[in-house]
This record gives structure tokens, sequence and C-alpha cells, in this order.
């Protein structure tokens, strides 16, 4: 900041020249005290320079009508590309919900494009009024310390996005090391995610100092976590449905220590029913305070993630604010970021201009796919299944006997719910596919192909023969990323996600619309499960890093063990 920029805010708050922007006759929130006071809160240069039972003048003023003054929401931990929509489209979304600042993790397009996708992300978070703030990821396909070293110094980078690589830390694996040490040198954070771990393996995760974890699936991880010095991601979105089992272990002298987050999110949770401000009123009708619960989401996620700039209607504070009707629905009136009306009634109100994401496409590249390559070869109708538990992302391993044919090749029985499942590499044309039975999907017929995969983002199909597999794969090849339903061979519904086989270029509310008729496509024509949502669990199939048991492009892979087994017992 320059002197003169300093000069001028003193002066408006001793109220020697006129603020920017007066909020007058408002309830403010004061997440520090816990209190909620009238008054008025003056901004000046995008700060907040003034508070309380005061008065200043304004060049504009906004009259809150008696409304619920508080700081703007911070989503503790997203990922965009999950929300299949862009950065700028993303915001376009969910700043009218109160989200201000969102702790994005890249990791999902680093994964399919490495420095090139992080690249992308910054330019286009520059294009929205959110907020992005970027953790380095350290699971991009070929990055390491090296690479990481290029751009970890940017101030950009608040640290290194979630470690997903439990066993390396607990094992001190060398490169592994090398990358905890190069954050901390940099005097920077390291974001967790640690599903199961307790005891002495969480001790030896938390020695690398982690920040936080978003995977507690207890009460009682919950409390191991902080009771060890973790902050607790609690977390609501499209996928995960934590919140409710999560919340009924914050208590008043652990609140501090429990941030909100959402995760995957699609546009349609958010535009039916909300983003950050939907978790607070959840947080509310179990019976949380609503002040403990606007902390959860505004205080304790900037002190846990050292933005010390924001978080809380103070002085000297960004002025990110959101006007609430109430603190119980938590309908949001009207947003200001760095003090600018940035949406009102539900509207965006900034203009929109896209990055460039020319760096981002092309880049589904599959070889050697044929339909032979499809074919199970077993020599046991004894086999190991995928079985997905409703409500999240994690998987049961199970054990059943199905048919084969003469050849040793799954043959899916409409009387038991399991189907094939396929991965397919998609980055490097290597040629490699992953096989697997499915259990708990509900597919009856046709298949489904998606080029989003988490987390290395290949091509992942479910179906119930290798015809219908295959034209479903070939059919996604041709979109050059996206999403394919098929049945009978005919493709009957399609969307294109052409950056980096991740995003849309479409608007939220477009594509929820072709969302919402592919959803309801493959529960009527498929007859995919009522209770499963489609596409979303689909794409976890392949998250080796989630229990129990998951498909890569290399086979099956047991989280127990950390090792690829065989289909066949």
């Amino acid at each position: 900041m320059k002197k003169i920029e300093l000069k001028n805010l003193i002066d408006a708050a001793a109220g020697r020249r006129p603020a920017d922007l007066v909020i007058k006759n408002c309830q403010i929130v004061n997440v520090f005290s816990g209190e909620i006071s009238a008054g008025e809160v003056a901004i000046s240069g995008g700060k907040i320079i003034g508070m309380g039972n005061v008065e200043y003048d304004g060049e504009k003023i906004f009259d809150a009508h008696g409304k619920f003054l508080a700081p703007g929401f911070i989503d503790a931990h997203i990922h965009i590309e999950s929300s299949y929509i862009s950065p700028e489209q993303l915001g376009r979304i969910i700043v009218p919900c109160g989200t201000t600042t969102i702790i994005s993790d890249p990791h999902e397009i680093a994964n399919v494009c490495g420095i090139n996708g992080l690249r992308y992300m910054l330019a286009a978070a520059k294009k929205t009024k959110l907020r992005i703030i970027t953790p380095f990821e350290d699971t991009g396909a070929t990055l390491d310390a090296e690479d990481m070293a290029e751009l970890i110094g940017d101030e950009t980078f608040f640290g290194l996005g979630e470690f997903m690589n439990v066993p390396g830390i607990i094992n001190a694996d060398e490169k592994v090391l090398d990358k905890i040490l190069l954050v901390h040198r940099h005097g920077k954070l390291i974001d967790g995610h640690a599903p199961n771990v307790t005891g002495k393996d969480l001790n030896a995760y938390m020695s690398a100092e982690i920040v936080g974890d978003h995977e507690c699936r207890t009460v009682d991880e919950m409390h191991e976590r902080i009771a060890k010095g973790m902050y607790v991601l609690i977390r609501e979105g499209s996928a995960c449905h934590d919140l409710k089992t999560l919340v009924k272990g914050v208590t008043s002298a652990n609140s501090r220590r429990v941030l909100i987050c959402s995760d995957d999110c699609q546009p349609k949770t958010i535009l039916e029913l909300g983003h950050v401000n939907n978790n607070l009123k959840m947080c509310v009708a179990e019976g949380i305070d609503p002040i403990t619960a606007i902390q959860m989401a505004t205080l304790n996620v900037a002190e846990a993630f050292r933005l010390y700039d924001r978080g809380a209607i103070k002085i000297g504070a960004l002025a990110d604010l959101v006007l609430l009707d109430d603190l119980k629905d938590f309908h949001v009136d009207s947003v200001w970021i760095g003090g600018e009306l940035v949406a009102q009634n539900g509207n965006y109100l900034p203009k929109i201009f896209p990055a460039d994401t020319s760096s981002v496409r092309g880049t589904v590249k599959v070889k050697n796919f044929s339909i032979d390559r499809l074919r199970m070869n077993l020599k046991s109708s004894r086999v190991n299944v995928i079985g997905i538990e409703p409500g999240g992302v994690v998987t049961k391993k199970f054990v059943a006997d199905v048919k084969l044919n003469s050849s040793g090749d799954f043959v899916f029985d409409p009387a038991r719910d399991i189907c094939k499942v396929a991965v397919i590499e998609r980055h490097h044309s290597t040629g490699k596919i992953g096989l697997g039975l499915l259990g708990g999907y509900g597919i009856k017929r046709g298949a489904i192909a998606v080029s989003v995969a988490h987390d290395s983002h290949n091509i992942i199909a479910a179906g119930v023969n290798n015809d219908e597999i295959f034209s479903a794969v070939n059919a996604l090849i041709e979109l050059e990323g996206g999403m394919v339903l098929v049945n009978g061979g005919e493709v009957i519904a399609s969307i294109a996600l052409p950056i980096a086989g991740l995003m849309s270029d479409l608007t939220g509310e477009e594509l929820k619309e072709k969302l919402d008729d592919l959803h309801a496509k493959a529960h009527a024509e498929l007859g995919i499960s009522a209770d499963v949502e489609p596409v979303m669990t689909l794409t976890f199939m392949s998250l080796p890093v989630i229990p129990e048991i998951k498909l890569t492009a290399r086979g099956l892979f047991d989280y127990a063990t950390f090792s690829l087994i065989p289909i066949e017992i």
C-alpha cells in the first residue's frame, strides 16, 4: 500500500473525508464477540474503515433495512472442476449465495494438464469477482518437488493441496519428504486427506504439519483430530453428505476448530439449495448457534489458512460482506466483494469475460482400444466386487459368485445388481485398461461413460455388456471428453466437457438443464438406482485413496493394502 492510500483510509476512518460506501441500518454479526448489534459499516479502498453505532458520510449509501450483515462466506475446500463448469461460471452462481472466497484445490486439472492446467485455473480465477485461493497440488501425474519449486514461491499459492499419499508420509517416503520440506521452507501450509487414519498413523501423518482434514466420517475421528491440533472440515456437497453426522460432535469448546466445506458441488445442488449458506442453514437446523455456524464458515477458515485479511467484520479487513434476511434460512439479499456490490436478489452483477481455454483442450488421447480389450478371462466365478455405499464415496469390498461365458468373460445377470466397469487411460495413449465389477449401481440396460474419474481422470465406463460399453466409450472419444449414455448402442444423452475433459463452457443453468436430462434418462432408460447419483457416483469409483476398493487403469486397487489385487478370489 502506498502512503497516500493509507492516508486516505485513515482520513475516511476519522471522518475527515467521506467513505466510498456506507451500509446503514444493519444488524452487524460480530464473529469475535458472538454478538449482534445495530449499526453501520463504512468502506473505503475496498476495506472496512468504520463500524458500529457511529455515523459516516459516504459517496454511496446502502440502506440494509435492519437485515443481518455478516462476513462473506469462505468454502474451506472445493474442487472447481467437479462442478463441471469453469471458474468464471462457478463464481457467477455461488457469489449470490454469499460465498466470497473459496479454497480451491486444482488437482483435478493438474492431473490432466499438469502445470498448464494450474496456469489456466489462475488465469480464469482473475476473470471472476469470487476470490479463489489456490493450493499447489502434489498429485499431478508428473509433478515432483522440482516441478513444484517453479511455482510454490508464487504468492498466488497458499501451500500444498490435500495430501492424499497418506502411506507416503507415514512411511517417510523420500520423494514425499522432499515435497513437504519444500513447502515448509517457503513457510506455507499443507492441507490434509486422511480417511480412516487414527492412532499412531494419524500422529505420523500430522507430524508433517498437516493443517486439516475433510475426510472424517465419524464423531470419534473428528474429536481425535481436534484433540491433536488439527482443524476438521465438515463436508456437505453433491457427493458427500457428512454434515448431519459430524455436526453432532460440535461443542462450544471445540467449534473454533471446525470449518465448513463442500468439496464437490454441482450446479444442480447450488442452484436448487445454495452453497455455504445452505450448509449454515443445515447447521442451525441441527441445533448449532447461528453465530457459531457463521464462525465455521468465516473466521475459523480464515485463521486456519492464514487469511487474516478476511473472515470477520473488522477494521482493516477486506470489505467482503453478505447481507442476510435472517439467521435461520440464510437467504441472501446482497453481496459485496472488496466493497463492490457484486450480487443482489440472487443475481450476479458483473459481466463475464472468460479466460482462454485453448491450452487445456484436446486432452482425450486413447490408443489401442477395441471391444476385445473389454473381455475378462477369468478362471473362477468367485470375484471381488466394488460395492457402492449410499451417501458418500466410500466403497465396500465384497465377494460374489457371477456368471461367466465359455471364455471366462463376465455375463450380466438382470437379477443381480452387478455390472462391468472399465477405466481406460486417456492422457498418454498408453493403451492401459482396467476391468472390474461394480455392485449397487443398479444399471439394467445400456452403458455410461465419463471422462471425469477421480483423481487421475481417465475414462470410466459401466454397462451391462461389452458392446454397450464399447459404444459409450467411442462416443465419448468423439466428443473429446464429457458424459455419454447409450442404450442399444445408440447415444441417448451426452454432455461435452471440452475443458480438460472435466469442465463445460456452458453456464451453470445450461449445464444443470442438460445434467437433469441425463440423470433422468440414466434412471428411467438405463435403470440406474433411484438413490444413486449416476454420474458423480461413477466418477469416484476410480479414486484409490478412499476406502475400501476402487478401479484404476492398472487394475483393481485395495485401500487396506494400498496395492493392486486380482478380480478373482
